[in-house]
C-alpha cells in the first residue's frame, strides 16, 4: 500500500494535472480534498486537452476510481458540466466516481459576495478568483453551510431559506440586488438530482482501501504558499493545502501518507495579488513573454519570476516532500543566462521565508545566482543523460538546494513529455 500526495511547491500552476494523469495507472484511487473549482488542472493526453476543476485528474486511468473528498467545496454545475464533457470524450465514470456527502455547495449568493467584498475592499483587494470560495468557507467555519447530505430531508429548504434572508441583508448593505429563494431552490434540487449517483459516504470506501493494501494518489487544489496557515496571508486562498489536509478531507490517518511529490515549475509564476520575490516586471523583455502563460481557471496572465529556490526549500520542510517533479524545464530553452533567488536579505541581514510576512516579503532583496542556460530544444528527450549539460545542472542545482532528488522532469505539456529518473 501507498498514499502518495502531489502538492505544488510554490503559488500554484505548477503542473499538478500532468502529474497526477501520468502517475494515475499505477494507483486504485486518486482523490481531491481541498479546494474547490478555484483549482484548474490541465491534461493532455491520448483523449485529449482538458481543464479540470473538480474531478481529479487521475479519473483518465480506466482502473482508478476518483473521489471528491469532504474538504472539497462543489460548484454543482461545473462538476456536472465536468462529467458530461468526460463522458463525451469517452471516459466513463460510472462506478469509479463518488463525492463525499460531507463536501459543502458553493450557492449564487457566495459568488455575489466574493465579488462585492473584493470590490469594497478597494486596493487591498486580494486578488480572489470569484468562484465564491472565500465566502463558502466562511459559511462552513461559521455553521452557515449546506451540504449534500442536506438534501436527504428538509433541511435543505430550511437552511437555504434562512441563509437568503441572511445574506440578502448584507448583499444589499454593499450595494448589490437581493436574491430569490425559489428560483435557487428549484436549481439545486435540479443539480441533486444529477449528481445523486455519484454521491456516497467515503470513510468506509478509503478505510477498507488502506487495510486491503490499495494505492492511493493525492491531488492538492492550488500551492503550498496559498495555505491560508503558511502562505502568503492575506494573499492566500481559504482552505488549507498541504498534505495534512487529507486527514480532515478525505479521512486518511496522518501516518499511512509515506509519498509526498513536490511539483515544482522551473521558474516561478502567481495568479492575483500577493508577494512574488523575483518577479520579472517588464512585461516588454523577451524571458517576460517567454515564461507568460494563461491561468487555466480565471483566463488571467500568469505574473512570472525567477525560479525561487528559498520558496521550494521551505515547501520541502513544510511538506515533508519526498521527491521533486520539475515541469516546464523546455520552456527555459533558447535562453543564454538563467537567474535563480538563493536566498533573501532584508534591511541588510539574511532571512528565510518563515521570518517575514507577506508585506515584508515584498520588501525583500534577492540573492539571485546566475546560471547558464541552453540553447537545444529539449521536448522531445526521453532520458535525463541525453539532455544538454547546462540543463542537468539546472536540475542538480535544484537537487542540492532542495535536499531531496529530482524523480521526473516535464519537457512539454503532454503525458508523455515527461523524464523518469
Amino acid at each position: 500500500m501507498t498514499v502518495t500526495a502531489v502538492i505544488g511547491s510554490q503559488w500554484g500552476d505548477e503542473g499538478k494535472g500532468k502529474v497526477v494523469d501520468y502517475l494515475a495507472k499505477h494507483v486504485d484511487y486518486v482523490a481531491r480534498f481541498n479546494g474547490g473549482n478555484n483549482a484548474g488542472h490541465t491534461v493532455i493526453n491520448e483523449f485529449g486537452t482538458f481543464k479540470i476543476h473538480l474531478v481529479p485528474s487521475g479519473i483518465f486511468a480506466k482502473n482508478t476510481v476518483g473521489l471528491i473528498g469532504g474538504g472539497v467545496v462543489i460548484d454543482p454545475q461545473v462538476l456536472i458540466d465536468e462529467i458530461e464533457m468526460l463522458n463525451k470524450a469517452g471516459i466513463g465514470i460510472d462506478g469509479r466516481f463518488w463525492i463525499s456527502p460531507r463536501s459543502h455547495l458553493i450557492m449564487p449568493y457566495h459568488k455575489i459576495l466574493d465579488g462585492l467584498y473584493e470590490e469594497a475592499k478597494g486596493a487591498g483587494a486580494t486578488g480572489t478568483t470569484r468562484r465564491g470560495i472565500g465566502p463558502v468557507f466562511a459559511d462552513k467555519v461559521s455553521y452557515n453551510g449546506i451540504r449534500w447530505t442536506d438534501f436527504a430531508s428538509d433541511m435543505f429548504e430550511q437552511r437555504l431559506q434562512m441563509q437568503i434572508e441572511l445574506k440578502n441583508k448584507i448583499i444589499i448593505a454593499l450595494g448589490g440586488e437581493s436574491i430569490k429563494y425559489e428560483e435557487i431552490r428549484d436549481t439545486y434540487r435540479g443539480y441533486y438530482l444529477k449528481l445523486k449517483p455519484y454521491i456516497k459516504e467515503l470513510f468506509s470506501l478509503v478505510q477498507d482501501g488502506l487495510k486491503t493494501n490499495k494505492n492511493f494518489l493525492l491531488e492538492q487544489a492550488m500551492g503550498t504558499f496559498l495555505d491560508t496557515d503558511w502562505g502568503t496571508y492575506p494573499f492566500v486562498t481559504a482552505s488549507t493545502t498541504i498534505p495534512s489536509a487529507a486527514s480532515a478531507g478525505l479521512g486518511i490517518p496522518p501516518k499511512y501518507i509515506t509519498n509526498v511529490i513536490g511539483v515544482t515549475k522551473a521558474y516561478t509564476t502567481r495568479v492575483g495579488a500577493g508577494p512574488l520575490p523575483t518577479e520579472i516586471t517588464d512585461a516588454r523583455s523577451a524571458v517576460y513573454e517567454q515564461f507568460g502563460e494563461v491561468a487555466a481557471t480565471t483566463g488571467r496572465i500568469r505574473r512570472v519570476g525567477w525560479l525561487d529556490l528559498e520558496i521550494v526549500k521551505t515547501a520541502v520542510l513544510l511538506s515533508g516532500v519526498t521527491e521533486l517533479c520539475l515541469t516546464k524545464l523546455d520552456v527555459l530553452s533558447d535562453l543564454e543566462q538563467l537567474q535563480v533567488c538563493v536566498g533573501y536579505k532584508l534591511d541588510g541581514k539574511d532571512v528565510t521565508y518563515t521570518d517575514v510576512d507577506a508585506y515584508g516579503l515584498d520588501k525583500v532583496e534577492i540573492v539571485y545566482k546566475n546560471v547558464p542556460g541552453w540553447k537545444e530544444d529539449i521536448s522531445k528527450v526521453k532520458s535525463f543523460n541525453d539532455l544538454p549539460v547546462n540543463a542537468q545542472g539546472y536540475v542538480k542545482m535544484i537537487e542540492e538546494a532542495a535536499g531531496v532528488p529530482v524523480k521526473w522532469i516535464g519537457v512539454g505539456p503532454e503525458r508523455d513529455a515527461t523524464i523518469r529518473r
